[in-house]
């Protein structure tokens, strides 16, 4: 039994070691790929794509179910985006507040009598309307399909253009986002199939009239930890195995792809719980398996801006969600691991988040829990427990400050020297004790995930007609 608690104990050393210094080598490369990504728009000339006939039209597909609050503001700043090409299409999912009703008032929308298509399987459409302000703008009024997914597709069967970028409906984009996601795809259509740009935290910020007036960090800990957790998650994990080309989540929020490849994938599978992430694997699997050279991107400085939940039971329900969603694409796609003609991605990506994302919640709390039983037993040195915990504490520390510095010092969207120092201090509270409250929260997703509990779960929100009121709250 002691010999036993020792290994577990020496294996989650080992286990953390890996993980931090591959984080560690990920924000080297992330700088690495922040300074080539401002080369790149250097050489481009975003000025001459933004009028440019020839740069390549998008549809953007807006699923929503009962989004009443902020539906017309992210219409209306998706409307005004700094794109020469742009369509939307807003699917209501069976919504059962106000979501139709208010885009009917705002848009002045009638219903059309155009042809649907079904090429992609989706419940049923009620009608189609057009606005009568803005013919750029579709919405499609459908049954609930039970899925962000399904909704979706119903937006690809309109779509009609060659590109298709699909947000929420509680985001916001910055004006030329769309145009500075495409960068990768203006600079080399034949290769790229798909871009994301960074998501980041609406909350506590001024939206007015559907347009970020001024960016703000919210005041409450549950959502400046987020705050940290997203910069991190994008700027040091998302950058980093991008400039591999392993990129394997385009987050759902804000992904832009080619629609041929996406229809020819099926669409969206609408019992994945992780759509974004499910797609982009299915993707990847295809065109492996046809041996076509390939990139997919993500773009660091476009960014799309999202209400992050407000409190502690919400954020437990989204992170339960997403880990759910991790391990059903990652078991569904288990015969692509260490498969020669999946490359890279068989070999190092898919591994690496079966690893440290899809088990990592199991490993961690067995590897905790040995530590405890250890000491308890006085089989372990007091000395090394502590050397551990002080060493995985100051390292995943310095991983969030090296998130936070690489955002301020190439985008600066926090400029009060207060409010970055807010997020510094943050980061010291992020690994201990978010990060095990985190633990709990994905071990409750594989939990439920394994007793077929797919729900997505309510979540609470504010709105962006209270985002900048919601982050002086106590």
């Amino acid at each position: 039994m002691n010999s036993l608690l020792l290994t577990i104990n020496d294996a989650l050393f080992l286990y953390y070691l890996v993980s931090n210094f591959l984080y560690l080598f990920l924000l080297i490369f992330a700088v690495r790929a922040s300074v080539l990504h401002q080369r790149l728009l250097a050489s481009v000339r975003l000025e001459r794509f933004r009028v440019s006939p020839f740069s390549p039209p998008v549809t953007i597909i807006v699923p929503a179910h009962n989004e009443g609050r902020s539906i017309a503001q992210s219409v209306r700043s998706f409307l005004t985006l700094d794109y020469p090409s742009i369509e939307v299409i807003v699917v209501n999912d069976g919504s059962t507040d106000e979501t139709m009703n208010v885009l009917i008032r705002e848009f002045q929308l009638l219903r059309t009598d155009l042809a649907y298509v079904k090429e992609i399987p989706c419940h049923e459409i009620f009608g189609i309307h057009m606005s009568q302000t803005e013919p750029r703008l579709l919405v499609l009024d459908k049954a609930a399909g039970g899925s962000k997914a399904d909704a979706i597709n119903a937006g690809l069967n309109v779509a009609s253009s060659p590109y298709v970028c699909v947000l929420d409906a509680d985001s916001l984009l910055e004006r030329d986002a769309l145009l500075r996601v495409m960068v990768p795809i203006l600079a080399d259509p034949t290769r790229v199939i798909a871009t994301g740009g960074i998501v980041r935290a609406v909350n506590g910020s001024l939206v007015e009239a559907g347009q970020l007036r001024k960016v703000r960090l919210p005041r409450r800990f549950v959502e400046i930890v987020q705050v940290v957790e997203y910069l991190r998650a994008f700027l040091v994990g998302r950058e980093g195995w991008s400039h591999f080309n392993m990129l394997m989540i385009i987050s759902g929020a804000f992904g832009v792809f080619r629609r041929d490849l996406v229809r020819e994938a099926g669409g969206y599978r609408t019992k994945a719980i992780g759509e974004d992430f499910d797609l982009l694997v299915r993707m990847h699997r295809k065109l492996r398996e046809r041996g076509i050279d390939y990139r997919a991107c993500f773009v660091p400085d476009p960014v799309c801006w999202t209400e992050v939940p407000p409190d502690w039971k919400s954020v437990g329900k989204q992170r339960a969600r997403w880990q759910k969603g991790m391990i059903d694409t990652l078991w569904l796609n288990r015969d692509m691991l260490f498969r020669p003609r999946y490359g890279r991605i068989g070999a190092i990506a898919l591994p690496n988040l079966w690893l440290y994302e899809g088990l990592a919640p199991v490993i961690e709390f067995i590897g905790l829990s040995s530590i405890v039983a250890a000491a308890s037993l006085g089989i372990l040195s007091g000395h090394f427990m502590l050397l551990f915990l002080v060493f995985s504490y100051a390292f995943s520390t310095m991983l969030s400050i090296g998130g936070v510095l690489l955002e301020e010092i190439t985008f600066r969207r926090y400029s009060d020297w207060r409010e970055v120092a807010k997020l510094l201090l943050c980061c010291f509270a992020e690994h201990f004790p978010y990060h095990q409250a985190h633990l709990w929260w994905r071990l409750r997703g594989l939990w439920q995930y394994a007793r077929g509990d797919l729900a997505w779960g309510k979540l609470t929100r504010v709105g962006f007609s209270g985002a900048a009121a919601s982050g002086g709250a106590k």
